[in-house]
């Protein structure tokens, strides 16, 4: 039997894994979708076409998984942390009212989009993706903005427990949100990529035909180029990310970093060896220069440091294996003009780096939930404290898996079907042209 805040707890971390696989491509793939659909506008490649056009069905489903797996997670913040919202809900909240507004934008502009495929005038249809794209980057900005707060808390007066003063616009600019926002966004562009590029590369692998196939070399070049334009900046946000805990909330760094003790000549923690001095100069500019370490504070106040350093080293470790992969892709076409797709051991990597890029998110994510606790409100509320009292809360845990389980089963059979629809040749009524291309006289219909 689990006590309420292990439940809780569980709960959660099952809940947010979940739902941010499907926020990702919730972000990335309708920029994608809008590139693919305006290089058809502009060619009239009815190749574009093809991919713009399976690609929005594939996002629909996620959509439509991420939208009921969002809900449930709503409701868990009420149902498993009333103190939590109690408390600090009024001061935060403008967060979650402006991503709901973005969510509902996004879902209107969707079905638009969707049901607009060969009715709409072909610029009218791309001009309905463009709130899709900007409202799905909204929405996951302001939940990142929410969990930033949590940080960083700001904006609110607290007399014995009680907020008696908030400032509502203070929290959508605490200190922790400009690079967790980043971070976020650049992070789920590269899930996009590399999830995209990853499923041409297991069909190229399955079938050595397709190695050929101008479709699915399009799909994965177009997914790779994502991946590689943004990971190098990811590694350079990363580094001022963490530099903004190292100043905010240090001892999170020192649980990220394995560092037990506060002095000079800090040592990098990298698996089982220990780099002396490097992380006093990574975070300072000089080896001398004081690191905080776990010993600043009591035992009660200290995170697990297992989970929060081995899950920071993994999205590190995933992170740079990533960004050589993508550097050898670009260096290999650039100066080789080489056929990277024929190279059976480079399919390979890239069926890997998909999922791959996936775990690193959920591990960046462990780290940074667990490197705040024992706070669920940085210094302010602990999450023992916050969670709900009510009885036998371990039975919601047990309905969300098995809620959860139904909708990945569905997931995987419904995307495994869209996969194995072969590619679209057919004219939609009153449609001219090879994979229903408008046409007029002068062109692609816009």
């Amino acid at each position: 039997m689990l006590d309420n805040l292990t439940a809780a707890r569980e709960q959660m971390a099952f809940s947010l894994g979940f739902h941010i696989i499907f926020a990702v491509f919730g972000m990335g793939l309708p920029w994608l979708l809008l590139y693919a659909e305006g290089r058809w506008l502009r060619t009239g490649d009815p190749l574009w076409y093809v991919l713009a056009r399976r690609w929005s069905r594939a996002f629909a489903v996620l959509f439509a998984v991420g939208a009921v797996s969002g809900t449930v997670l709503s409701f868990e913040f009420g149902l498993l942390w009333p103190t939590f919202m109690e408390r600090y809900g009024g001061v935060f909240g403008l967060a979650f009212t402006l991503e709901a507004f973005a969510f509902f934008l996004e879902a209107i502009f969707l079905g638009l989009y969707l049901y607009g495929w060969d009715r709409l005038p072909a610029r009218w249809h791309w001009w309905t993706g463009v709130p899709v794209a900007l409202s799905g980057m909204a929405s996951a900005g302001f939940v990142t903005t929410a969990n930033a707060w949590m940080n960083t808390p700001v904006g609110f007066t607290e007399v014995n427990g009680v907020v008696v003063s908030a400032d509502p616009l203070a929290p959508l600019l605490a200190p922790a949100t400009p690079h967790q926002v980043v971070h976020m966004v650049l992070a789920a562009l590269m899930c996009t990529g590399f999830g995209v590029a990853a499923v041409y590369a297991t069909a190229m692998l399955r079938d050595p035909a397709k190695r050929a196939d101008p479709y699915h070399r399009r799909g994965l070049g177009l997914g790779l180029a994502l991946a590689a334009a943004v990971t190098p900046l990811q590694l350079v946000v990363g580094d001022w990310a963490i530099r903004a805990v190292a100043d905010r909330q240090p001892v999170k760094l020192a649980a990220l970093e394995a560092l037990h003790r506060t002095g000079p000549d800090a040592a990098l923690a990298v698996g089982p060896v220990e780099l002396p001095g490097v992380l006093s100069f990574l975070l300072h500019g000089r080896t001398d220069a004081v690191v905080t370490g776990l010993d600043a504070v009591p035992p009660a106040d200290r995170p697990p440091v297992g989970i929060t350093h081995y899950s920071f080293d993994l999205m590190v470790a995933i992170g740079l294996g990533l960004l050589a992969l993508s550097a050898w892709a670009a260096w290999r076409w650039r100066y080789r003009r080489a056929d990277c797709f024929a190279a059976p051991w480079f399919l390979r990597a890239l069926a890997a780096a998909g999922p791959a890029s996936v775990v690193a998110l959920i591990a960046g994510w462990i780290a940074t939930e667990v490197g705040r606790q024992p706070w669920i409100v940085h210094l302010r509320l602990r999450t023992a404290d916050a969670v709900a009292t009510a009885p036998r809360l371990e039975w919601y845990l047990y309905a969300t898996l098995a809620i959860y389980a139904v909708l990945a089963t569905s997931l995987v059979a419904i995307l495994r079907r869209l996969a194995r629809t072969p590619i679209e040749t057919r004219r939609p009524a009153g449609v001219s042209g090879p994979a229903g291309v408008r046409r007029t006289p002068a062109g692609v219909r816009r």
